[in-house]
């Protein structure tokens, strides 16, 4: 009789506990927890590209990377051994002058592999705002949101919200970006099925161009405004202005909400070797073989930091203090393309490792300790 009091109890509150989480609009957790179970770590990671419906990236007559004369001839030191261990490291490849001089691969992945890009892929998303205004589907990168999505012409601040303003994360939403828990915002844009509706539905609070406040919310709404403008999906932009131009060697994916909209913010699949690509078109401003594939001096704005946050361009992160100065797209779990203009250099690092030490402006020292341990290694 007691076991099934208690039985009836906690069929019950189990009960009671899901549909309190349906009504606070949060049954995607049920929908990711499902998603998880079937198909790998409770966590994102970056082989869970079969986790999500996706788009395909086209390449078209593939161009492998050179090698270079000392490819994979160099030893990598003990301090930069260890950093890649402690930090779960799936794979590190090094270009230096525009050819393949050291690639190495950990954990069963291999050069065939895809990774996640998480947020490298907001990145690649201001590239493609620079193709968009190339091509005239935008006048500029001041073009008001509003001029896009009407709607936003009836709101007290987001009248006033530009593509600048999302690329530089200063568009004043209402929203905390937040990883660890699973009622956070960014946990709900990584599995609900309506990426439109959660975007649309966010407030913007504040007056954008003020401040700095990184919110994935912005790069969600930019690549919604670049899929109505063009009239293409993200995935097929990109293939046009930059997977085909630059000889990808492989198809890549990019996820998917349930209505065919890109993660905008995260989640390009892609092979280490071709995210090395975007880091050399960006180190060459823009040119590609002598084809000028990104204005250039949008290419030099794309990479210039912004007056309210000098570690921060266009979705790209920017360190001038050191030394060796350089430009790095930056992803979750510890994912860069690193770029070393002095030296002309590229680092491509993939991973997974969730407490990267940062410094006062969120900057992961690991991209420090790379740069310049390869820079001693290979310069």
């Amino acid at each position: 009789m007691k076991k099934s009091k208690l039985l009836l109890g906690f069929l019950a509150g189990t009960t009671a506990a899901a549909a309190t989480i349906c009504i606070f609009g949060y049954s995607y957790i049920f929908r990711a927890l499902s998603m998880n179970l079937k198909k790998g770590p409770l966590t994102p990671s970056t082989d869970d590209g079969e986790k999500f419906p996706s788009n395909s990236v086209l390449n078209f007559k593939p161009h492998p990377w050179q090698k270079h004369t000392d490819y994979n001839k160099k030893i990598l030191s003990e301090r930069l051994l260890e950093e890649l261990k402690k930090t779960n490291t799936s794979s590190l490849i090094i270009i230096k002058n525009s050819k393949i001089i050291h690639e190495q691969y950990w954990k069963k992945h291999d050069s065939s592999s895809h990774m996640n890009s998480f947020s490298m892929a907001k990145g690649i998303l201001s590239i493609l705002t620079g193709s968009a205004i190339d091509d005239g589907y935008l006048e500029s990168e001041d073009q008001l949101i509003s001029s896009v999505f009407p709607e936003y012409s009836d709101s007290q601040y987001g009248k006033h919200l530009t593509f600048r303003h999302l690329m530089t994360m200063q568009a004043g939403f209402d929203w905390e970006e937040e990883y660890n828990h699973p009622f956070a915002e960014n946990s709900k844009q990584y599995f609900v099925k309506d990426l439109a509706e959660q975007t649309f539905s966010t407030e913007i609070k504040e007056m954008p161009g003020k401040k700095y406040q990184y919110q994935s919310v912005a790069p969600q709404l930019l690549g919604l405004a670049l899929r109505k403008v063009t009239g293409k999906n993200l995935a097929d932009y990109l293939s046009e202005k930059i997977w085909q131009p630059l000889g990808m060697e492989s198809v890549a994916k990019w996820s998917t909400d349930e209505k065919g909209v890109e993660k905008a913010f995260c989640c390009i699949h892609a092979i280490p070797r071709d995210f090395a690509r975007i880091g050399q078109l960006l180190l060459q401003n823009g040119n590609w073989e002598g084809n000028q594939l990104i204005n250039k001096k949008y290419c030099e704005r794309l990479l210039s930091p912004t007056p309210e946050n000098d570690a921060f361009c266009y979705t790209v992160w920017a360190d001038n203090e050191n030394e060796i100065k350089l430009r790095f797209f930056y992803g979750f779990l510890g994912q860069f393309i690193i770029m070393i203009p002095s030296e002309n250099i590229v680092i491509v690092k993939t991973g997974i490792y969730n407490s990267l030490e940062v410094d006062k402006k969120k900057r992961p020292l690991q991209v420090k300790i790379l740069a310049e341990e390869i820079c001693r290694i290979f310069c």
